[in-house]
C-alpha cells in the first residue's frame, strides 16, 4: 500500500496533527514503509504456533515470602543527626 499526500491529508485531519510541508514527503516514504512491513507480517502463517507469553520455559521460580532484617537502616541510622525506635527524627517544618 502507498501512501500519498491525499492519505496522509486524512490521517493529519484525523491525527489532529499539523506536518511540515517539508517533513511531508520524507514522512509519505516512512508510513509506506511500515505499512509493506505489517503486509508482510500479515502475510506470515502463524495458524500450527502457540502463543507465547514467556520467552522462558519453566516459569518464573518462586520464593518465600519471609521477612528478614536488614542491617541497612542500622549503618543509615548511625549517619543521621537524629534517629530514635527506627525512625529519623527532623525539624518540624508545618505548624
Amino acid at each position: 500500500m502507498q501512501i500519498d499526500d491525499k492519505l496522509l491529508t486524512k490521517l493529519e485531519k484525523l491525527s489532529a496533527l499539523k506536518i511540515a510541508d517539508e517533513k511531508r514527503q520524507e514522512l509519505e516514504e516512512q508510513l509506506s514503509q511500515i505499512v509493506d512491513f505489517v503486509e508482510k507480517l500479515d502475510g506470515l502463517k502463524l495458524d500450527n504456533i502457540e502463543a507465547m507469553t514467556s520467552t522462558t520455559s519453566g516459569g518464573t521460580p518462586f520464593r518465600l515470602d519471609e521477612s528478614v532484617k536488614s542491617v541497612v537502616f542500622d549503618m543509615i541510622s548511625k549517619h543521621a543527626p537524629n534517629s530514635q525506635d527506627g525512625f529519623f527524627i527532623v525539624p518540624k517544618i508545618i505548624e
